[in-house]
């Protein structure tokens, strides 16, 4: 997606023709006050995605609480560390 980046005057002054670029060219705008990004501007369809990919990870996450609400925390810990033990060497074999 392109991205470009204006003021907020600068969006304040051309917010109709920000929303037809950000729709028609799938144009991400990035909106800074005092040199500093504030918000972005994306197309809606962006948006629903963002939200769908959101609401699906807290139901991932919603899920995993429920599987492992009795299991002890010891036992979570040490399955944790040893996932990620095997993630590092699984990504350290496949980068080499």
């Amino acid at each position: 997606m392109l991205e470009k980046t204006i003021s907020a005057s600068q969006a304040k002054e051309q917010f109709g023709r920000l929303l037809n670029e950000v729709s028609s060219q799938s144009r991400s705008v990035v909106i800074e006050q005092a040199g500093q990004a504030m918000a972005v501007l994306i197309p809606v369809e962006h948006y629903r995605q963002l939200k769908e990919q959101r609401a699906a990870f807290f139901a991932m996450v919603d899920e995993a609480q429920q599987r492992t609400s009795q299991v002890p925390p010891e036992e979570l810990e040490a399955a944790i560390a040893e996932a990620v033990s095997a993630a590092k060497v699984n990504n350290h074999s496949t980068s080499h």
